[in-house]
Formats: C-alpha cells, structure tokens, sequence
C-alpha cells in the first residue's frame, strides 16, 4: 500500500506536535474505539500496516478506529494536551484506512482553565473538511490559542492513523520565581528548534524532550559528513535567561557519537523574528569544544561556561558528525 500527502507545509518543520506523548498529552476519552485503541492514534511512530494481524474486534490497525454507526451521528475523540499550546496547524492521516476512512472531520478546542463539561466553552479551530483515504492531509489554523484540551470529530465514523498538531508550548511563568533554575530548551517550557544543517536519522524534536532516549532512533543523528565543517542546530529558548548548566546526552551513540561539540549563544530579543544562519558562526561562545564519549551523559557548569549576559539562542555544534540523544540549558529566567 503506497502512502500519499499533500504538500507538506512548513508549520511541520518550524513547531512540536503538542499532541505527542512526549509532551504527556492523552487521548482521555471518545464516543467508540471499537476496531483500534485512540491511545495509538498520538503515537509518535509513523503508522504501520501489518497484513496479517487480526485481534477479537477484528483487522488490527494502526490508529483510532470506530465501528459503523446507524444512527445518524459522528464519532469524536479529546485530546488533553500535556501543556497550553498555540497550535498553528493540523495533521490528519489517514494512512492505510482506505474503505474505512472518515470523509471529513472537524476540531474544537478549550481553553487552559475553561470548564470542558460547558459546551460554551469548545471553540472551532478547524471547519468541517474533507478526508481522503491513505492520505496525510494538513491545515493551517487561524486561532492558534492557547489550548489546553482538543476535540477531533469525525464524520460519521471510520479510523484515523494519527492527529499531530504542530504548535509551541505556552507555558505559564507566574508561579516560578525568577530565580528559580529552569530548563529552557525544553519542549514542556517553549523551547523550539528553528534551524539546522541536517538531521537524516532519528527523531528531531527528541533532543529536547524529557528523560533519556530509549533508542538510538530517539535523538538527533546526522548523515556520515564527507566534506569539511561541522553540523549544527539552534535552538530558540523557552524564555531569555542565563545559561548555568548545560547537558549532552549520547545515550545509545556508540559507534556514531559525535568526537566533541561545542555551544554557542546570543541574546536577538530585540532583533528581527527571523534568525540570520549565517551570522550565528559569530555568535559567543558559552561552552569550547569538548571531547564526548559514547552512550554517556556530559555535565557542564561553573568555570566550564562562558556566558555572562542573558541569551534567547543557542547553537549546538557537533564535530564532525553523529548522533545526540538529549541537550539541555538549564538557568535563570532574565527579566
């Protein structure tokens, strides 16, 4: 069975789907599950068709699947978000749901704080739109948020592989003092990777989450460079702050780990929206080339750091090449 997708817009490569579990989002409650679990519909894995494997309820598939309805109704699935988010654009495949697809489907979505049980409260972020089958299908969204809670209708029933929803966390600073250390390229607390050179294996948005990387796929890998230079990537933080600490994780890197890295930062609060690439290679430096080991976890603080002034990006350079399973800033938020 062949895949297709529409043109893949560039909301896919700018933001985090919040929708991800790496975010803690759940799918907390639907009208029917009956053929396929909605719990697999948020997995981060692209979906898969397995031929032969069938299960009690019947054909075994890769996503949120309900039976036939005969009474004149629609099947819905919420989505609790792990954190508020601003969603700029929507992802439904269809992928290999082919006589089973919904022909259109529509989201609502809740406010942090609303009360979900009012139905006042649930506002339409996306219309009624047409589906097809064994498709990736994405659209734009105009009222991005802040969300907490997502509503996804399908019209009148079928399955659906995965909802992704691309957006940047919206994380609420009042109740942590300024002083307070905080890790501000993570995901949860709005840190976004903007920009790299190359990221040919593994899972991007990986490097930024919690925890350790289960498997090498989860992290950042690039291609074997055959040519001069070095990759890179940068990182837009959370919040403008001061770097105190940094980590560099190669969990399960071993025979692909990068030989050193190094960081670079700069404060552009009060420049353009758009970072110049180029320029970054001026950037200052916080952290000098290190040398890394494989499979393990970098510590750096104190002297180690050469940052003094608050920064709101970062750009981690890897030599030559190779795999990073997690990289984390953590500091002080700056006023």
């Amino acid at each position: 069975m062949t895949q297709k997708q529409t043109p893949t817009p560039e909301f896919t490569r700018l933001y985090p789907n919040l929708a991800s579990p790496r975010f803690g989002s759940r799918a907390v409650s639907t009208s029917d599950e009956f053929f396929a679990a909605k719990e697999r519909m948020l997995a981060d894995a692209p979906p898969v068709f397995v031929p032969d494997k069938y299960d009690t309820h019947g054909k075994w598939m890769d996503g949120w699947e309900s039976r036939r309805r005969r009474d004149g109704g629609y099947d819905w699935c919420i989505i609790e978000l792990g954190v508020d988010g601003l969603i700029h654009g929507v992802e439904i495949d269809t992928s290999f749901f082919t006589g089973n697809f919904p022909p259109a489907a529509s989201i609502e979505a809740c406010a942090p704080g609303a009360d979900k049980e009012d139905p006042a409260s649930w506002k339409e972020v996306l219309t009624k739109s047409s589906l097809k089958g064994d498709h990736r299908q994405f659209f734009a969204i105009d009222n991005p948020g802040p969300w907490r809670s997502v509503r996804l209708n399908i019209f009148p029933d079928g399955g659906v592989a995965r909802l992704r929803l691309y957006g940047e966390a919206a994380p609420s600073w009042s109740e942590t003092a300024d002083d307070a250390p905080v890790e501000l390229t993570a995901l949860k607390n709005g840190g976004r990777i903007i920009a790299y050179n190359d990221a040919h294996y593994g899972d991007l948005w990986a490097l930024l989450s919690e925890g350790r990387g289960e498997t090498m796929g989860d992290g950042w890998e690039t291609r074997r460079r055959r040519e001069p230079g070095n990759d890179w990537m940068i990182i837009a933080l959370g919040a403008r702050g001061y770097v105190e600490q940094i980590e560099i994780d190669t969990a399960h890197f071993k025979g692909n780990f990068p030989d050193g890295a190094s960081v670079q930062g700069a404060d552009l609060s009060n420049g353009t929206s758009k970072v110049d690439i180029n320029a970054s290679a001026e950037w200052g430096e916080i952290l000098p080339r290190q040398k890394l080991k494989a499979d393990a976890i970098h510590h750096y603080s104190g002297a180690d750091i050469h940052a003094a002034t608050p920064v709101t990006h970062v750009k981690l350079n890897i030599y030559p090449d190779g795999g990073v399973s997690r990289f984390r800033i953590l500091g002080r938020r700056a006023p």
